[in-house]
């Protein structure tokens, strides 16, 4: 049996695991239960009410965290020489479209996000077996298949991030880091719930939000109650 370290049954100590902490309370928690040396992730575990293994069921969508993520994105631009420049100065990291296609062919798969355009998303799709299990194929559902690829770029590097239920109902996001302040969590988390409450399938019956967990990287999780959050 493991022995548990001294910083962490010091976040024990202060953790109430039998009790639901309100989501404004959870956030000025964890920053006192998070003892890494390094900056670590800031993390929601949402179980929803939703059968996935059905089509109008499945909870899929993109959220602006008012904050960002704390994390520098690599972006990733396959794009028709015309909307180069435009990509370049939006801040896209990589640009190009034939030399990247043979690297990603290659393995070469050193990005966060591949952002796209409908117009050569036939040479693009055949990437998919190297950038799906890798969850960086483009996806319009996730606004990275686009004409505007400035605007998509500006948009990942703001701090937007796409999310999907799993096979097991549950939705797993970063929303910042231990460095961020109690409230920039707390507005972050904020906006993540609330856009996945909106996105409720008319076909779920019963509990959406079954249950919400905060965590940061090797912390304790933190059960939240959901009556604590506005607008869902």
């Amino acid at each position: 049996m493991s022995k548990i370290s001294k910083n962490r049954k010091a976040a024990f100590e202060k953790l109430n695991s039998n009790q639901e902490y309100a989501l404004k309370d959870a956030s000025e928690l964890l920053k006192e239960i998070s003892n890494t040396k390094f900056d670590a992730s800031v993390d929601v575990d949402l179980n929803l009410g939703v059968d996935p293994r059905k089509a109008d069921q499945m909870v899929r969508g993109i959220v602006t965290l008012p904050h960002g993520t704390g994390k520098e994105t690599s972006v990733l631009v396959l794009c028709t020489p015309d909307k180069e420049e435009e990509a370049k100065a939006a801040g896209a990291d990589h640009v190009g479209l034939d030399e990247y296609i043979k690297k990603i062919e290659g393995g070469w798969t050193d990005v966060d996000v591949i952002i796209t355009m409908p117009t050569v998303m036939g040479k693009v799709g055949k990437l998919g077996r190297v950038l799906g299990p890798r969850g960086l194929m483009p996806n319009p559902k996730a606004g990275t298949v686009t004409l505007d690829v400035a605007k998509a770029v500006k948009d990942v590097k703001s701090g937007k991030i796409d999310f999907k239920v799993d096979k097991f109902g549950i939705i797993h996001a970063s929303i910042g880091r231990v460095s961020f302040t109690s409230e920039q969590i707390h507005e972050n988390a904020t906006e993540l719930i609330q856009v996945i409450s909106k996105l409720k399938p008319s076909s779920s019956k019963g509990t959406y939000f079954k249950s919400i967990y905060m965590s940061s990287t090797m912390s304790p999780s933190i059960k939240i109650d959901t009556n604590s959050i506005a607008g869902i």
